[in-house]
């Protein structure tokens, strides 16, 4: 192997092409996206910002899994997507979208490799910055909004970080222009919540914040489009997901299974998330869906002050610093 190539990694769905990682991989070589918290200035909309690419051939057919925890904005070039919203099948190329949160995993096909920047946004960010409430877009795609000037900032061999620092750059300004608001504090406070302890009663989260369950429950179906129950099973089954994909901090293992009541509700919840079994999940493997877990658990360790954000992840092969100086 040439230095600095990374492992071709051999998917187990769909016809099974390779996929050559490039701006990242796990110890046992599967794809990852160089991922880092925004600037300072964009925190107050912006979660996380991520370039992935990974090289396969132009006719390399794949299918895999998105799920969620936040809204995003996304531009995938130079391959074929075709998402199963829950409106129907949408067929996307060299664009950017906009993606709701999910209420459960949503099926992807993808033909070639994968090519793809991403802005996670904070919850009630849609609705600051664009006037959609989060409800609005739960497990769906808008495409077609103003999107030509970011689309057109990714050019053949820039690099991962320029591409990254022109996506910022480009929220900057457009923030600026439209005079947005920030979103309500109380729903990032129970973002955190829910990465801290999934289990924590919703009750004693209003009282602790002084707003009533009603002015809660409101706020949260708004800014994530689930109730607070739901944010709450969904960020429990995200976590055993992780551990499952191999990017979870191994000191938490136990904890997450307790988390369940017995083997039987962990099954239950799994399979309303991902239509099957952690078992059968971990026996078809995806690598598209591990490499937006690891995105959701850097960032879920670096707030709970688990991992520094330039520390070299627990899951990682290396640091992502030398991955992002090589020519996508």
């Amino acid at each position: 192997m040439a230095e600095g190539d990374q492992p071709i990694i051999e998917n187990n769905v769909g016809e099974g092409h390779s996929l050559r990682p490039k701006t990242g991989a796990t110890r046992d070589g599967v794809p990852l996206a160089l991922n880092r918290p925004p600037s300072p200035d964009l925190e107050p909309w912006i979660a996380r910002i991520m370039v992935a690419i990974a090289d396969a051939p132009d006719d390399a057919v794949n299918e895999g899994w998105l799920c969620n925890d936040a809204g995003y904005v996304r531009t995938a070039i130079g391959a074929d997507w075709t998402a199963g919203t829950a409106d129907g099948p949408l067929e996307i190329r060299d664009e950017s979208f906009l993606c709701g949160q999910h209420s459960k995993s949503m099926p992807l096909r993808y033909v070639g490799g994968i090519k793809v920047a991403g802005v996670m946004l904070r919850p009630g960010s849609i609705n600051a910055l664009w006037g959609i409430d989060d409800g609005t877009l739960l497990d769906r795609i808008t495409v077609g909004f103003d999107d030509g000037e970011l689309t057109r900032l990714y050019e053949p061999g820039i690099s991962p970080e320029d591409w990254l620092l022109s996506i910022e750059n480009w929220f900057r300004h457009y923030i600026a222009k439209s005079a947005s608001r920030t979103p309500d504090k109380l729903s990032q406070k129970f973002e955190v919540a829910s990465f801290a302890d999934p289990n924590q009663s919703i009750t004693e989260f209003a009282d602790i914040n002084g707003v009533t369950a009603r002015t809660l429950q409101r706020i949260i179906k708004r800014d994530f489009g689930l109730t607070p129950k739901q944010v709450m099973r969904r960020a429990r089954t995200l976590d055993l997901a992780a551990k499952l994909c191999g990017v979870s901090d191994v000191e938490e293992d136990e904890d997450i299974y307790l988390r369940f009541f017995d083997q039987s509700h962990q099954i239950r919840e799994f399979i309303a998330f991902f239509g099957r079994t952690p078992r059968e999940f971990l026996l078809t493997r995806q690598g598209l869906l591990t490499l937006s877990l690891e995105i959701r658990q850097a960032r879920r360790l670096e707030i709970l002050h688990r991992i520094a954000p330039d520390a070299i992840r627990p899951w990682m092969k290396e640091e992502f610093v030398t991955l992002s100086a090589r020519p996508a």
